[in-house]
């Protein structure tokens, strides 16, 4: 069976600084028509900064929606049309402070198919060079070294709960 559905009709709800919401109708493979509601986002680009050591640096700041402070890796939103490389970099730049020696692509990680389009490119990089930190206005954020191991193992507890930062770590353990 063919399971693609078929847009009939766009119906933007909110236009919002980083996010459109839509209420579409569309057709389904049956025939009968039904209304999609999904959030349309820029996308962004996240890498997994590593050393020569294998150590993992991660970024922990309080994520509203959670209401807690969350352990990530660098990420950020891609400007229009920008290559998703240049937006990794950038990204670690800003949020470590660190240039990357060498940088990997770990593919596209899609984190909420259900109800947003958002696409995450991520990447694994060999971080040198350490220099200033350059956060965007509303961004307060506290660096974590961790080796490679207790990162995993924060995975594996439960302590690490973000979906792209735990994609890019078993992915890294998986050595793919």
């Amino acid at each position: 069976m063919k399971l693609e559905e078929k847009t009939i009709s766009k119906n933007l709800l909110h236009h919002g600084r980083i996010t459109d919401y839509y209420d579409d109708e569309v057709l389904l493979p049956n025939g009968e028509k039904t209304s999609r509601e999904y959030v349309s986002h820029v996308g962004g680009s996240a890498v997994l900064p590593l050393d020569k050591d294998g150590n993992v640096y991660l970024v922990k700041q309080f994520r509203y929606p959670y209401g807690e402070e969350i352990l990530e890796i660098p990420a950020g939103k891609r400007e229009p049309n920008e290559d998703p490389l240049i937006t990794a970099k950038r990204e670690l730049k800003e949020e470590t402070g660190y240039d990357c020696k060498e940088i990997h692509s770990y593919g596209v990680f899609y984190p909420t198919p259900g109800y947003s389009n958002e696409k995450l490119f991520i990447y694994k990089a060999l971080v040198d060079n350490k220099g200033e930190t350059h956060f965007d206005d509303t961004e307060f954020i506290d660096l974590v070294v961790l080796s490679s191991k207790e990162a995993f193992n924060m995975v594996l507890n439960g302590q690490i709960k973000d979906g792209k930062t735990m994609y890019a770590i078993c992915r890294y353990f998986a050595k793919k």
